[in-house]
């Protein structure tokens, strides 16, 4: 078996830990939800949520960083943040899903500062995008929330037209104290 040394990430509520196949039925729900899952290329039907989940997984063996699934502090999980970059992408980005019940309670922000405190600090990256389909408002929000602004459309060789949303860089944060 491969040990992936994922590592884990906590934050005041949260821990950001590596994928286990526990938290596979939560991936398969939100995928099979057409209104939940189309900003994040669903809906999949439960073998194709198998796929993206397991591709999730191996992503971190190509490029030891990944997905992280979110947990509060009593173990719920409440989604997936973290550095998402498959073939044919311009760059790594900063992607969140939240799971049914868990939006609107800042669980996202929490776990996307902290996956991208992780991408500067850690990884060396110096920038970061998040690349969020066209009328996903909720995302838009989040982004611009986190600091990021709409950069450029582009063309997704999986999905189309995306939106590119530019985070601010580590010295951009350090100067706003963030």
């Amino acid at each position: 078996m491969i040990d992936l040394q994922i590592p884990t990430l906590k934050t005041e509520r949260l821990i950001l830990r590596g994928p286990e196949e526990r938290d596979f039925e939560n991936v398969a729900d939100f995928f099979a939800d057409k209104d939940r899952s189309w900003g994040f290329g669903g809906p999949m039907n439960r073998n194709e949520a198998w796929r993206w989940f397991a591709s999730m997984i191996g992503h971190w063996v190509l490029h030891d960083y990944g997905f992280w699934t979110v947990e509060t502090h009593d173990g719920q999980p409440v989604g997936f943040v973290g550095i998402w970059g498959p073939e044919g992408w311009p760059e790594p980005e900063l992607g969140w899903v939240m799971f049914a019940g868990s939006e609107g309670k800042g669980f996202a922000r929490e776990a996307a500062e902290e996956a991208r405190r992780y991408a500067y600090e850690v990884l060396g990256f110096d920038t970061l995008s998040s690349n969020i389909f066209p009328g996903n408002d909720r995302s838009i929000a989040l982004a611009e929330r986190l600091g990021a602004h709409y950069e450029r459309s582009y063309q997704n060789v999986s999905h189309g037209t995306e939106l590119v949303y530019r985070h601010p860089s580590p010295d951009q944060l350090s100067e706003v104290g963030a």
